[in-house]
């Protein structure tokens, strides 16, 4: 069975923890993403930043986002996948969480990002429609 290493979007571009939400956006847009990574100084991960929390969580409480941080979004230890786990794992791991991307870790290092859509192509039908039923339930 595949691994996360081998179905994960490499070259993973983080936001600093110290960055702004505007910032934050403009690089979602420029990389046309939804989310991305949030890192520290000493280069290790600190959460994830989705474009639902930076309105949620910034815009609809009145935050300015060229002074709110990446870093003050991040909430709790990030749910991650270890680079050599199979796509079973990986599968597990977001349905038990109910995410749609997991950071991919190898030692402390982020590596890369897998996608529901990387799962759904290293994966049978079955399998999948069960993930996406998990990380769909409120």
């Amino acid at each position: 069975m595949a691994t996360a290493r081998e179905i994960m979007t490499p070259d993973v571009t983080c936001v600093g923890e110290g960055e702004s939400l505007r910032d934050a956006a403009r690089k979602m847009a420029d990389l046309g993403v939804g989310s991305m990574p949030i890192c520290g100084q000493d280069n290790r991960l600190k959460g994830m930043l989705t474009d639902r929390d930076i309105v949620i969580k910034a815009l609809a409480e009145g935050r300015d986002p060229a002074t709110v941080t990446a870093g003050e979004l991040a909430q709790g230890k990030p749910v991650t996948i270890g680079a050599d786990d199979d796509a079973a794992e990986v599968l597990r791991t977001m349905g038990q969480h109910q995410v749609r991307r997991l950071p991919v870790i190898d030692g402390h290092d982020l590596v890369g990002i897998v996608a529901v859509a990387d799962v759904a192509r290293a994966l049978p039908d079955k399998p999948v429609g069960d993930l996406i039923d998990a990380i769909s339930e409120s």
